[in-house]
């Protein structure tokens, strides 16, 4: 039997006679463990620096437990591996050794060959759960994705959600299924060359069922201020350790290829190494048998987290989400010009461009929605793969007060163009689910709050919207969806009647990817953005020239304005590898780029 079990510094560790508890609890004097079915309890000794412990075989594997404070509140394990319930109840002893692996000798895969598909758990299949995904990886294989990647799983409060309000960090989501469910998901992906990508969040606490302010108020810096309350103490060894062992938890126990670090930005250490390295450097030091990637999310434009070594591995993060290709994607085909796409909407084409060919757009000038702060740093020393490309994400369609996908909000020629746009960059691809058919149902923001705080969420909710042209009437704010509605995560569920051959979206998709992974991949491993060169050629149309291997150019034209251009660019010899719909290859080949229209070419080097 090949099992793998981490040894976390927090929460209940199963040994040969019972298990061991530990929890780190410096705002009491005394805490009991106390048996669920029974009531017993047995209490825990004092260890030093805050830390409580204990070793007992009081709770039966599989068996329910709590923490009981001096004030007889019971509180669940932190560092639980499961619950029993919710947020609120008692936490479940797991004995991790128990699943048998399979495919032990997974050895990952590269992550230039990465194509990413996201999707959260509740809404992706009518079941809602694990085992829902896994009935459906025969798919993702046949689409051509590689990975896929799992929006937060950790216990949150109520039944749904879309998993950032996490409180219990290493418990999967009772609603989704056993932490043998989800290790059987990985598994069975790793049978079918998949990789699993989990998103974690390491920013905040949610605000129902977090009780670590009762035990261990040192957890957190009351005058650090976030968009969610009080920041985390990351300079507290104990808090410190608590996060490095969920990352190697996560990526150990259940064996992901890799984590998506939420909101980077808003984890303020103070400390001289930051939190960030000391993760990566643990990840990269402890899990060497295997590939493992790690990416972040990160407002800042940075790129000090991904740099390469001479051998061009990454010495930290793997890869960043670039918002900036998505904003100015999203103003150029839409007009949209609110919030943040102020940054974006003047000068489409210059600043696709140079997110094409330099990563991001923002790299150190003023930021007009930030009221002129600065943004960014120079991004073209990062390889193409660095960044995490995409025209839609949870983020990006949920944020929408009305959730609207981009099928809704642009025709199908524009979507063409932009999908091809994706798939056929050098650059690393995420599609977020339903996109490959292009799904016409929303994702919606939603939650399951109740009371006081499930108005504030609801209000809240609306509320963000007050600046958006849109929405300056509260009338029309008042439409917006409540996310405390069962209806709105129904209505949030992808409509797999789309995945049919004969949609034209899903044809699209996955005669791209057979054309990225059988023809481009090959040629991107040697493309450096310093190399890389562009232009406008339109108000909505750029010639983009990536250099490959060979003294070959890989070229790409693209119009996604309203009138032809001159696509001068297209050379004598080039091999034509994609014309999108409706465009003669004749009218390529005089230079002439059509409205609405993609080409991408391979232009031979002049030894050829």
């Amino acid at each position: 039997m090949t099992s793998y079990a981490f040894r976390t510094s927090w929460g209940a560790n199963v040994e040969q006679a019972g298990a061991q508890f530990r929890i780190w609890a410096p705002g009491v004097n005394a805490i009991d463990l106390v048996a669920a079915d029974s009531l017993k309890r047995e209490a825990m000794q004092a260890i030093g620096g805050g830390w409580f412990a204990l070793t007992t075989s009081l709770i039966p594997l599989g068996g329910g437990y709590s923490f009981r404070l001096p004030n007889g509140q019971l509180v669940p394990d932190p560092a639980a591996r499961a619950q029993v319930g919710d947020v609120h109840g008692p936490s479940k002893l797991v004995d991790a050794k128990s699943y048998d692996w399979k495919t032990a000798d997974w050895p990952g895969r590269p992550w230039e060959s990465a194509v990413i598909y996201e999707l959260h758990t509740g809404t992706f299949t009518a079941e809602g759960t694990f085992d829902g995904i896994a009935k459906r990886l025969d798919y993702l294989v046949s689409l051509g994705v590689t990975a896929f990647e799992i929006m937060p799983v950790a216990q949150f409060g109520g039944t749904r959600g879309w998993g950032y309000d996490g409180v219990l960090h290493y418990a999967p989501h009772s609603n989704y299924g056993s932490p043998e469910s989800l290790k059987a998901l990985v598994d069975a992906a790793h049978a079918r060359g998949l990789m699993v990508l989990l998103d974690v969040v390491y920013n905040h606490f949610g605000p129902d069922g977090n009780y670590l302010g009762s035990y261990a108020p040192q957890f957190f810096h009351p005058e650090l201020h976030t968009p969610w309350g009080a920041g985390i103490a990351y300079d507290n060894p104990a808090v410190r350790q608590f996060f490095i062992d969920n990352a190697l938890y996560w990526l150990k126990e259940y064996r992901f290829d890799g984590l998506r670090l939420d909101a980077v930005d808003q984890i303020r250490d103070p400390s001289a190494v930051h939190l960030l390295n000391d993760i990566a450097r643990a990840v990269r030091e402890r899990i060497t048998d295997r590939r493992v990637h790690l990416t972040t999310e990160d407002d800042r434009n940075i790129v000090s987290l991904h740099g390469r070594d001479a051998s061009g591995i990454p010495e930290l993060f793997t890869a960043e989400w670039n918002d900036d290709f998505h904003h100015v994607v999203h103003a150029m085909a839409t007009g949209e010009s609110d919030g943040y796409y102020a940054d974006y909407h003047s000068d489409c084409a210059r600043h696709l461009c140079r997110t094409l060919t330099e990563g991001y757009v923002y790299q150190g000038e003023p930021s007009p929605f930030r009221e002129g702060e600065t943004r960014g740093e120079p991004s073209s020393g990062l390889p193409p793969a660095a960044f995490v490309n995409f025209l839609q994400n949870h983020d990006q369609i949920g944020n929408r007060a009305f959730g609207e996908r981009l099928s809704t909000l642009i025709g199908a020629e524009e979507l063409e163009v932009l999908t091809a746009l994706l798939l056929l960059s050098p650059f690393t691809p995420l599609i977020f689910m339903g996109d490959e058919w292009a799904e016409r149902r929303p994702f919606l923001y939603f939650t399951d709050f109740e009371g006081e705080l499930g108005r504030a969420v609801r209000e809240g909710r609306r509320n963000e919207f007050r600046k958006w042209t849109a929405f300056g009437d509260p009338i029309l704010r008042e439409k917006i969806p409540d996310p405390n509605d069962p209806a709105t995560a129904r209505a949030s569920t992808i409509d797999w009647l789309n995945a049919k051959r004969d949609n034209p979206q899903f044809a699209l998709v996955k005669s791209l990817l057979k054309l990225r992974t059988e023809k481009l991949v090959p040629l991107f491993k040697d493309i450096r953005l310093a190399d890389a060169s562009g232009r406008a050629i339109g108000p909505k149309a750029i010639s983009v020239d990536w250099r490959t291997s060979g003294g070959r150019t890989l070229r790409l034209d693209l119009n996604l304005g309203e009138e032809a251009c001159d696509a001068t660019s297209v050379a004598d010899g080039a091999e034509i590898l994609f014309v999108s719909s409706g465009i003669a290859e004749a009218s390529v080949e005089n230079g002439l780029l059509p409205p609405r229209s993609l080409v991408l070419s391979l232009v031979p080097g002049s030894h050829e």
